[in-house]
């Protein structure tokens, strides 16, 4: 199913061989300004120190053909279109290691591999439109922001002198690396969510695994809370101002899917770039046998940099929908 999303929605449509690619954002509260180059300007940006790593390529500023009159949005769906550089085809009939190749021709029957439904470039519809949720957002006080916290295992605040030698040593060497992207959501309302399967940690997480490549999504302590004992996971509650607080923010702002009031804090861990220049064993369907198999063409070395901002919209677009929803249940009582 190609929707996302409760109160607010969106659906990514088109595939890697069409012209366009369309986001349609529904649900938006009407007669809000909105602006979509500020939005684009957050979902392409660069994170600093990644101007010297190549990028496999950069899109282009979508066209918003609906939803959004003058800045305002005006009660239509907000839908944007992108237009997708045409590619080179490839010509071996062959799934491609580590890609969604062997796992959609198990599950379709067959497979065109000149083409591609789950390409990387979804990742610009879903920052573009969290992005436009991020400025709902700011008008309530809430700010989503997100960083890489490691790469190839070296643990670092973005990309400092020793994560880009990591990146630069494997890109040399025609290979890749994984990474942990973090994000942090501050000024929420405790009691966004509800518990089991509307929670805020479910929404989330389900949405951040539609991102390409992430494997792995925690919060808080995460799966540093499996050897730990209940005295030392538990957060201490405490009067603070006369407030009946958590002392400290190990469970990252949520318990059993509600916010508590505290910074909502993530981790997105990120497989190693499936598309490598060095040799991987594959089969040639045509004939059947074995071969090997070598991508060409420039490939980014890892994921995290490029990931940054749509953590970011993805979260964004997950606490508005909440948000939303807490208003709707306020408003009938």
């Amino acid at each position: 199913m190609n929707l996302f999303g409760k109160n607010i929605t969106v659906s990514i449509s088109g595939d890697r061989s069409g012209p366009v690619l369309l986001v349609t954002l529904d649900g938006l509260p009407s007669g809000v300004p909105l602006s979509a180059d500020d939005a684009w300007k957050t979902a392409s940006r660069h994170i600093p120190g990644a101007a010297e790593i190549p990028l496999e390529h950069q899109e282009e500023a979508p066209a918003v053909i609906s939803g959004l009159r003058g800045g305002v949005t005006n009660a239509e769906p907000l839908t944007a279109m992108f237009r997708i550089r045409e590619e080179t085809p490839r010509t071996l009939n062959a799934p491609r290691p580590g890609h969604e190749d062997l796992a959609v021709m198990a599950c379709a029957g067959s497979w065109d591999f000149s083409a591609g439904a789950y390409s990387g470039r979804f990742n610009a519809a879903l920052a573009f439109a969290g992005a436009l949720c991020a400025q709902l957002l700011d008008r309530e006080g809430i700010t989503v922001s997100a960083r890489v916290a490691a790469i190839g295992g070296e643990a670092g605040d973005g990309l400092d002198f020793q994560t880009k030698k990591v990146l630069l040593d494997a890109r040399g060497s025609g290979d890749s690396v994984g990474s942990v992207v973090e994000c942090l959501v501050t000024g929420l309302p405790a009691g966004l969510g509800s518990p089991a399967f509307g929670g805020i940690e479910s929404r989330v997480a389900a949405l951040l695994f539609s991102i390409p490549g992430v494997k792995g999504v925690e919060f808080g302590l995460g799966f540093g809370f499996a050897s730990l004992k209940g005295s030392a996971a538990n957060d201490p509650i405490v009067l603070r101002d006369g407030m009946v607080t958590a002392e400290t923010n190990n469970s990252g702002g949520a318990d059993v899917g509600v916010t508590t009031g505290l910074p909502l804090v993530m981790r997105m861990a990120l497989r190693p770039t499936p598309s490598i220049s060095r040799e991987q064993r594959t089969v040639d369907l045509d004939t059947m046998q074995e071969t090997a198999l070598r991508l060409r063409g420039r490939h980014e070395p890892c994921l995290g940099p490029r990931a940054v901002p749509v953590m970011e919209g993805a979260v964004a677009l997950c606490v508005l929908d909440s948000l939303l929803e807490q208003k709707q249940k306020r408003d009938c009582i």
